[in-house]
């Protein structure tokens, strides 16, 4: 008599999309063997994307088919979509549990894999659910890439914008004060030039802004406060603005002026809010990585604090301040 594993598999979205149950796969493969007189030796239930065999029962369930070699005949799942929905993995997976001496086999599509042909049949079964979900992705793709098109902003409110639903059930976005207040704010002290923008953003914070750094960077560079969609380039297509269907912060004018101070081409004279002797340069540096203004701080020693100018970027660039203002100033 021979002995199976039974691996049943289903993702959160399956499950909840189109109703597959672990329970019912159990209850068929058992099903299968007791008439076939199989016996089952173990289940395997596993809750995880077919994308990859990087699945955590799987892995487990194989580490235990390496040590337990020959307790078992058969791996046995209701379609060889339960299995994988890549068939360069696949093959390679069939591979690894024949030199086991394991046959995988799916119950409702079964294959004699020892006749060359049916191999073209199991290209065909793995091979269709990748389609699948490639066209899925695709459709996804060009559905928002249209809606831009159309001047629609996609995902997540930006700060100083909150997500709305219009009658017809249309989802937008919509300023909400203050905080679309203080985004005006902002465009309106970098265009003129005198503050960097960490101070802008110290600033705004102390005006109840609630943003991490980084975000705030995004937000400045993004041109849906002036009411502009950005299409990013694709195929044959340009890059292109269009404009939005939500109402503008601020002027298309000053946005771009905003761009052209944080670009370097419009420089003003900057007033300094505050200088600390050691990092005198804070604000004005230039990160030779990524383009952006440095900023400075000190970091503790054994027997002294040491000070440096830093990227706040993920670039990572890092400069002893000492070294640096003796190289601009001399002794």
């Amino acid at each position: 008599m021979k002995v199976a594993d039974l691996y049943i598999r289903v993702s959160t979205d399956e499950q909840a999309e189109k109703g597959y149950s672990q329970r019912n796969q159990e209850e068929v493969l058992r099903r299968y063997c007791e008439i076939n007189s199989i016996t089952v030796r173990k289940v395997v239930l596993e809750d995880h994307s077919a994308k990859t065999f990087n699945r955590p029962a799987w892995v487990a369930f194989l580490k235990g088919l390496h040590r337990q070699k020959g307790e078992t005949d058969l791996v046995l799942f209701t379609k060889w979509d339960r299995f994988s929905r890549n068939a360069a993995d696949a093959y390679q997976m069939i591979n690894i549990l024949r030199k086991l001496g394991i046959e995988p086999q799916a119950i409702e599509q079964p294959l004699d894999l020892t006749i060359p042909e049916n191999k073209m049949m199991l290209a065909f079964y793995l091979a269709a659910p990748e389609v699948e979900n490639d066209r899925r992705a695709l459709n996804v793709f060009h559905g928002m890439r249209r809606a831009k098109k159309e001047g629609r902003w996609m995902g997540g409110a930006p700060i100083g914008y909150m997500n709305r639903v219009r009658e017809d059930g249309r989802k937008y976005i919509a300023p909400k004060p203050p905080e679309s207040n203080i985004m005006q704010w902002v465009f309106e002290t970098i265009a003129d030039g005198q503050l960097t923008t960490e101070q802008v953003l110290k600033l705004a914070r102390e005006k109840g802004m609630k943003c991490s750094k980084n975000n705030f960077w995004v937000a400045i560079r993004n041109p849906v406060y002036c009411g502009k969609i950005f299409i990013e380039k694709f195929k044959d297509e340009d890059s292109r603005f269009v404009p939005g269907q939500h109402e503008p912060i601020i002027t298309e004018a000053l946005f771009f002026e905003a761009q052209d101070v944080l670009d370097g081409k419009k420089k003003k004279q900057r007033t300094k809010l505050s200088v600390d002797d050691r990092i005198p340069l804070r604000g004005f540096l230039v990160c030779p990585r990524c383009g952006r203004l440095l900023t400075g701080s000190g970091s503790k020693g054994r027997k002294e604090r040491y000070f440096y100018y830093h990227c706040s970027s993920a670039c990572g660039f890092r400069s002893r301040a000492d070294s640096t203002n003796q190289g601009l100033f001399g002794n």
